[in-house]
């Protein structure tokens, strides 16, 4: 049985050393107390501590049942290809875990696809109107953003006013780029259409340079569709 995915669950700061060292545990390259004594350096409460744990626990080291065979596959292509970019992997896998991650990301993407930037405000709004206007979805908000400014996606500027997108991430491997079409695809929920791969807000930190119709058609987890001469769509094969 599927356990549900969690509603908020994103809701610390997770530093790119503290989930690069996650996933480096997982694919057998480092042990636990690694991140143990990475926790212990960084000075965290007992109260941050367990929850930044927590996180961590559901993006690499225990993910849901039906995300471990994904995690493992994130893990396999960052042992095996140590050039390709940790936090394209790091987001792979947070979108795919956590819903609220996934629609901050979405937001950003969005809002700041026509001038590069957006404001704050405004993505703090669009969560409240998701997820409830409260006190827990502002500051949850702000760990995403802080933790995606600190993986290297967006710069926070005017004292945190407005969210700068940073020079996009190339990703030239195909097996992580597949990867990441899989993690836009489990946080959609929904078959999408090949012609919105290469701008998927959800994805927006990263350049796809591959050719994303072969690579699906040519994956043993993505499956391809069409409606109509023109329309082509990429689902999850395990969903159809």
């Amino acid at each position: 049985m599927m356990t549900q995915a969690p509603r908020i669950g994103f809701d610390r700061f997770i530093a790119p050393e503290w989930a690069t060292t996650a996933l480096m545990v997982r694919a057998g390259l480092a042990r636990p107390g690694d991140l143990e004594a990475l926790l212990d350096a960084a000075g965290l409460g007992a109260a941050a501590r367990t929850k930044t744990r927590t996180v961590l626990k559901r993006l690499w080291l225990e993910p849901r049942v039906e995300l471990v065979d994904y995690a493992d596959r994130g893990a396999a292509i960052f042992k095996a290809h140590p050039d390709v970019p940790v936090a394209a992997v790091h987001w792979g896998m947070a979108v795919a875990t956590y819903p609220f991650f996934g629609k901050v990301a979405e937001l950003i993407g969005r809002l700041s696809a026509l001038q590069g930037d957006c404001a704050s405000a405004e993505i703090h709004r669009r969560m409240s109107e998701t997820y409830g206007e409260r006190e827990g979805t502002y500051r949850m908000t702000n760990m995403v953003i802080q933790s995606q400014a600190g993986w290297g996606a967006v710069a926070r500027v005017e004292k945190g006013k407005r969210v700068s997108r940073l020079a996009p991430i190339v990703v030239e491997n195909d097996e992580l780029t597949a990867w990441l079409i899989e993690a836009a695809l489990r946080y959609a929920g929904k078959p999408l259409a090949i012609s919105s791969l290469q701008s998927q807000p959800v994805l927006f930190p990263f350049n796809l340079t591959r050719p994303l119709a072969y690579l699906a058609s040519n994956s043993e987890h993505l499956a391809m569709r069409s409606e109509g001469a023109s329309n082509q769509f990429i689902a999850l094969r395990d969903a159809i």
